[in-house]
């Protein structure tokens, strides 16, 4: 009788059970319940086209996972109130209420989501005022976007990448 992929992983777990002590055998299903939880996205542009490039970079990044996108800052708000993203992409020039004001009163309604500034252009002098996180979409990347999370992640979060 042949041996299917599902039981050949599990008989090859078993013999290693034989063959070593107890407390050294790892199923996949345990590992993934000691698996930290992954970071959630929350993606905000109002161009399409910067919305799906930033899909596609949290989708690359190991531990990173879009939980939402809005396309305004108010939808932004809506948002972050109804899934409570660990951090929030923001793009600085929207129309409406932009980036920075975005920013502002997201920090007075979820203080414990990490919310970054992204701009195509350097960043006007206002952002740094309002002491958030910023990072131009040209340095982007999956490098950056762990680095950004690490740096300016809640401080009882440690554990999570």
């Amino acid at each position: 009788m042949p041996r299917s992929a599902p039981n050949a992983s599990f008989r090859e777990a078993a013999s290693m059970a034989q063959t070593r002590p107890q407390s050294h055998v790892v199923l996949p299903a345990a590992a993934e319940a000691r698996a930290p939880a992954p970071v959630t996205v929350l993606a905000v542009d109002d161009q399409a086209i910067f919305r799906r490039a930033l899909r596609e970079l949290i989708d690359a990044t190991p531990g990173f996972r879009q939980v939402g996108e809005a396309e305004s800052g108010a939808e932004a708000l809506e948002q972050v109130a109804r899934l409570h993203p660990d951090l929030v992409l923001l793009d600085v020039r929207m129309p409406g209420m932009d980036g920075i004001e975005t920013a502002q009163r997201l920090e007075e309604q979820d203080p414990d989501a990490v919310v970054v500034l992204v701009s195509l252009d350097p960043l006007p002098d206002v952002a740094g005022v309002a002491g958030v996180p910023n990072i131009r979409k040209q340095a982007l990347s999956t490098k950056a976007l762990a680095e950004l999370w690490a740096t300016y992640r809640p401080a009882g979060d440690a554990a999570r990448r």
